[in-house]
C-alpha cells in the first residue's frame, strides 16, 4: 500500500510549456524546495497497477502532508509526527503507519533540503523542457528513491515518481500549485484523524 503514494514510470508531455535555456542546478532546486511553506494542488497518480487516481496533496512543510483522494477512491495518507499514515475508509482497522523517515516522500518534506549532500543525487538530467533530479537517502538507500521533475520561469515542482524499497513505483502529476496559505493543524494530525473516525 506504500508505495501507491510514494508510481509506474509516467510520461508527462510539458511540451505547451515554454522551453528552458538550460537545466536548473541542485542549489536553485534546493533553494526552491526550502522555500516552501505550504502548498495545495490538484493531482493524478498512476498507480503501480496503472489506476489512475485523482485527488489534492497539502504540504505543510517541515514533515507534513496530506493526501485526500476523491471518489471512488476511500483513501486519505497523512504525513505528520514523523509518521506515515494509510487510512482505508473500507477498513475498520486503524491506518497502516511507517516511519515517514523510511520513504522517499521525507526528502522533499525534511527541515533542510541540501540536494549537494554526497550521494544523495543519483540523477540529475535536462530534456530540454524539464529538469529531472532523482535523489535517495544516502545513508539509506535501500529505502528506495524519489525522481523529481521541476520547470523553470519560475521554478516550480511539476511531477514526482517514487520507488519505494520494493521497486513499486508511483508517479504524482501535480495541477496548479498553490501557495502561502494556512492550515489547521488537525489537517496532518494522524491521532485526530483516528479520533474523529472512532466518534
Amino acid at each position: 500500500m506504500i508505495s501507491r503514494i510514494l508510481l509506474a514510470p509516467v510520461f508527462v508531455a510539458l511540451t505547451a510549456l515554454p522551453a528552458q535555456a538550460e537545466k536548473l542546478s541542485l542549489a536553485e532546486i534546493s533553494r526552491y524546495l526550502g522555500g516552501i511553506g505550504t502548498l495545495q494542488a490538484d493531482f493524478t497518480q498512476i498507480n503501480s497497477d496503472q489506476t489512475i487516481s485523482t485527488g489534492v496533496i497539502k504540504i505543510q512543510r517541515p514533515g507534513r502532508a496530506r493526501f485526500e483522494y476523491n471518489p471512488p477512491d476511500q483513501t486519505l495518507v497523512i504525513a505528520g509526527g514523523q509518521q506515515l499514515a494509510v487510512f482505508d475508509g473500507k477498513s475498520n482497522t486503524g491506518p497502516e503507519q511507517y516511519p515517514l523517515k523510511e520513504t522517499p516522500l521525507n526528502l522533499i518534506l525534511a527541515r533542510n533540503v541540501d540536494l549537494s549532500r554526497s550521494g544523495m543525487v543519483v540523477g540529475h538530467s535536462y530534456d530540454g523542457t524539464a529538469t529531472t533530479v532523482t535523489a535517495q537517502d544516502p545513508e539509506h538507500p535501500e529505502y528506495g528513491n524519489i525522481q523529481l521533475m521541476f520547470t523553470a520561469g519560475p521554478v516550480e515542482l511539476r511531477q514526482w515518481i517514487i520507488t519505494d524499497g520494493s521497486g513499486s513505483e508511483t508517479a504524482v502529476i501535480l495541477g496548479a500549485l498553490d501557495t502561502g496559505m494556512s492550515f489547521a493543524t488537525a489537517t496532518f494530525s494522524i491521532t485526530a484523524e483516528n479520533a474523529r473516525r472512532e466518534r
